[in-house]
């Protein structure tokens, strides 16, 4: 771990700045194939919107699955060797797409299973990566670097989404989803060069328990603990409605709104340049209101804005998708920004695998729910109708955070979870 010193941390830390890049590599490429794929599906396969709805899904559907035993599965291992596993099978499974096109055998069914599979590989990558990064920086840096990984995460989606547009209309979708097969390869290099060696044993004085009794232990943390019970439910119900609308939302703005797809991956870049500010304005805000009260202007009152998107209209009328897309951007990456902050510091690191997989398993999890259901009401109801129901429950989600104790404090907690003595180790994480 390198400690604090003059200059920017990009600068003076060369293993952050390796994983920075890498990780900024692969947004960059997921973000080109998050329009090429879709946009593929609906060119070239002419799928319906309930199959672009279930595609989505597919992407998400792991976390439900595998998510908790791989947070457990993390913490007894080594992260780094993990995050390579999993960037080289997600470059593999991205770079058959183009060569099933090119041999005549692409279908709908090979774009679940690659989607299904890539989804797979990114619960490790995610899960890993987050555990990874409290032992890589030191603790006064964490706030810092977490801010320049959103951020430049952010950035690197702006680019891929205007990319993926641009290079699909250009090349073809399916063309267009070789650029990320090519971005894990870069990912994988900038991995491999990291310096930084984790511990062979970081839970060596802990005695080994079975797979599913630590997998207990994640769900106990949750669900005991009011600060992390409170975030999870609150991300899980937003992720919910977003990806309701997110699913279908390559369908509302080529079919309802009849924008060409270049125009398609613009507006949506420029929408998603709110995270960019997002993660800028994060700590800016937090070090001004506190942390507590910065999440709930972030989380909360920024979503109100999801509600412009379903006005969408040909002409002007896009203005109101962007303007409605960077709001709420904004305050899902500067929300980001101060929940992984928090985490990291509040939990230990022994059990901060275990925290990410059980936070993202029902987060996450509810992302394919979301997305299924926003390709059936929009299959059923219409796309446009579908646009206002998904947007309207992600101002309604606040809720969760306006009932909570998060409600009544300036700032969140920051010091660090120690176990009761009389419980085992997640039983009883309570503030130090």
């Amino acid at each position: 771990m390198k400690t604090r010193g003059d200059g920017g941390l990009l600068r003076r830390h060369r293993d952050f700045r390796l994983l920075w890049c890498g990780e900024t590599a692969g947004k960059f490429g997921a973000a080109v194939s998050g329009v090429a794929m879709p946009m593929a599906a609906v060119s070239a396969l002419d799928a319906g919107t309930f199959e672009v709805g279930l595609l989505s899904a597919a992407g998400w559907l792991p976390w439900l699955a595998i998510g908790l035993p791989a947070g457990a599965w993390v913490d007894r291992t080594r992260r780094r060797p993990v995050m390579l596993t999993a960037a080289a099978v997600s470059c593999a499974l991205f770079a058959c797409v183009p060569v099933a096109a090119w041999c005549g055998v692409l279908s709908i069914g090979l774009l679940l299973a690659v989607a299904l599979l890539a989804g797979a590989a990114s619960v490790f990558f995610q899960t890993a990566y987050s555990a990874y990064l409290p032992g890589l920086l030191d603790p006064a840096d964490q706030a810092e670097g977490n801010a320049k990984l959103h951020g430049s995460a952010s950035a690197a989606q702006i680019a891929g989404l205007g990319s993926g547009g641009v290079v699909a209309q250009l090349a073809g979708a399916v063309n267009a989803m070789s650029a990320n097969a090519a971005t894990f390869l870069v990912s994988l290099a900038c991995l491999a060069r990291i310096r930084h060696r984790e511990p062979r044993g970081p839970r060596s004085t802990r005695p080994r328990r079975a797979l599913a009794g630590e997998v207990r232990e994640g769900l106990r943390l949750v669900a005991r603990d009011p600060w992390l019970r409170t975030l999870t439910l609150f991300a899980a119900a937003s992720n919910f409605a977003l990806m309701g609308y997110q699913a279908i939302l390559v369908v509302f703005l080529v079919r309802e709104v009849g924008l060409a797809p270049a125009t398609v991956g613009g507006l949506v870049a420029a929408a998603g340049s709110g995270g960019v500010a997002g993660a800028f304005l994060a700590r800016r805000v937090a070090a001004r209101i506190g942390t507590a009260r910065a999440t709930l202007v972030c989380e909360a009152g920024f979503a109100v804005f999801a509600l412009l998107i379903p006005l969408t209209t040909p002409g002007a009328g896009v203005l109101l998708y962007v303007s409605g897309g960077f709001c709420v951007a904004a305050g899902v990456v500067a929300g980001n920004v101060l929940k992984a902050t928090f985490q990291q510091s509040y939990c230990p690191p022994e059990l901060l695998g275990r925290l990410t997989a059980t936070s993202a398993f029902l987060n996450y999890g509810t992302l394919p729910l979301g997305a299924l259901l926003g390709g059936a009401l929009g299959t059923a109801l219409g796309v446009r109708t579908t646009m206002w129901i998904m947007t309207a429950g992600v101002p309604l989600a606040g809720l969760i955070l306006l009932c909570s104790p998060l409600a009544r404090v300036r700032d969140l907690p920051v010091s660090r979870m120690r176990p009761a003595p009389e419980d085992c180790p997640s039983d009883a994480c309570q503030p130090a």
